[in-house]
């Protein structure tokens, strides 16, 4: 059975954080980036596989909430799960969590590109299929 959202833990090294020992708000789109990484891989594929069949997922935008401060030394739990998906644009959900405590939360919107051309394109039917299949939990 496949999970909600594909997940990692990452702790947070003295480079993420400002001189207070806050996480810099800007590290939170790397960590989306991560997992990111870590929901294709749950999908069966990875961003090099997506380019070696001719495919690229450009950010067309992101967006972060931030709740609470991450500081250096945290073990950090990050999600990543399919939100909406439409004909040549996926949404991808984030969350950030410190001992199940919502740290931040977001999306990034990726369009589908043909990389020959760097224009929008439809999901293919098997990229589409694995997108789709993939549930959005309920809850963070």
């Amino acid at each position: 059975m496949s999970q909600p959202y594909a997940a990692l833990e990452y702790r947070v090294p003295y480079a993420d954080t400002d001189q207070m020992g806050i996480v810099y708000y800007g590290n939170y789109l790397t960590y989306f980036e991560r997992a990111r990484g870590e929901l294709l891989r749950s999908l069966g594929l990875t961003y090099r596989e997506i380019e070696a069949r001719g495919y690229g997922l450009p950010v067309l935008s992101a967006h972060v909430d931030y709740k609470a401060p991450a500081r250096y030394d945290d073990l950090l739990e990050i999600r990543g799960w399919v939100g909406e998906r439409k004909a040549v644009r996926v949404q991808v959900n984030c969350a950030v969590l410190r001992d199940g405590e919502l740290l931040a939360e977001g999306y990034t919107l990726h369009a589908l590109v043909d990389l020959a051309t760097l224009r929008p394109t439809r999901f293919p039917a098997e990229l589409a299929e694995l997108f789709d299949r993939h549930p959005s939990p309920a809850s963070s």
